[in-house]
């Protein structure tokens, strides 16, 4: 069995939903970070600027840089309070209306959130390592549909780009939530270009690429590409471009891996999670990533048993 997204018609499309522009604290104008991200190769962008009253309440209307070969999502950064360590909410929505109304004076993040997702957006969880959430921040946002795993931008600027920490334990807490990375870009160092998704859709059309991103039918990466991942019971195939550790992570310390040089494949007996000290019960869910040479990775969403029987 094929799994997804690797299973579904269409191609896959490189696209980044966490940038800024000069609207919100961006240091280029909107038509110069669209045309980076189109040179650099990208297939579609999200210029999410601060939806903050600092700003004016930007949301920056890009469809005018719609083409064929390359497309936009219309979204912001949505901010209310408060996290636990007393800071705004870093929320991003994917795929909301134009006229999307102001956080409220009262609105908190958890309500703002939910209000974006009835209004049509995808839901991520931003940054949490940079803004040090809990595991009860992350419960709180019950409307996410996915944690922003990588984020270049603050890896770059103070080494606290990943967020899979609090993923995998919202997985542990029954939460069915998708990882994707970005590069939350300003462009005022090095921070563009360094991780995105790639999601499987069978056209570039704004409205394919929201639903798929919901969906979950997407991979993320730094570099690397992953080409198919199988399932036999429970022997798993994972083929990808040339890497050196290929390992199957799941809710719990026990995992699988290949090591080796430039290697493209690997299978692996996943009965063997199911085994270990002081060990429980299995894990309900598992994730595959791939490491190449000089440390990039690419990372698939989570794959659940009871949706793979």
């Amino acid at each position: 069995m094929q799994l997804s997204p690797f299973s579904l018609p269409g191609k896959f499309y490189r696209g980044n939903i966490h940038t800024h522009s000069n609207q919100s604290d961006g240091a280029l104008p909107s038509e110069d970070v669209v045309a980076a991200y189109k040179n650099a190769g990208y297939d579609f962008l999200m210029l999410s600027e601060h939806f903050i009253h600092h700003y004016n309440w930007p949301i920056n209307d890009t469809r005018k840089f719609r083409g064929n070969d390359f497309t936009t999502l219309i979204g912001v950064e949505l901010h209310a309070p408060e996290t636990s360590a007393g800071e705004l909410w870093h929320i991003v929505a994917a795929g909301l209306p134009l006229d999307f109304p102001p956080c409220g004076p009262t609105e908190t993040g958890e309500e703002l959130a939910r209000r974006a997702r009835a209004a049509g957006a995808f839901i991520g969880i931003a940054h949490p390592a940079w803004s040090q959430l809990t595991l009860q921040d992350g419960l709180a946002i019950d409307a996410a549909h996915a944690v922003e795993i990588y984020n270049h931008g603050c890896a770059i600027e103070n080494d606290r780009g990943e967020g899979w920490y609090l993923h995998d334990q919202l997985l542990n807490e029954g939460k069915r939530l998708s990882a994707f990375a970005t590069d939350d870009a300003h462009f005022k160092s090095p921070d563009h270009f360094g991780g995105w998704v790639n999601v499987k859709a069978q056209s570039l059309d704004p409205d394919v690429l929201l639903q798929a991103l919901k969906d979950g039918h997407y991979y993320s990466s730094q570099g690397p590409q992953l080409h198919s991942i199988t399932l036999d019971k429970k022997e798993l195939n994972v083929t990808c471009s040339p890497v050196d550790t290929i390992t199957v992570v799941c809710g719990h310390s026990r995992t699988c891996v290949k090591i080796g040089k430039a290697i493209t494949s690997a299978t692996f007996d996943l009965s063997t999670l199911e085994k270990g000290w002081l060990l429980k019960k299995p894990s309900p869910w598992f994730r595959v990533t791939v490491i190449d040479h000089a440390g990039k990775r690419a990372w698939s969403n989570p794959f659940w048993w009871d949706e793979l029987k």
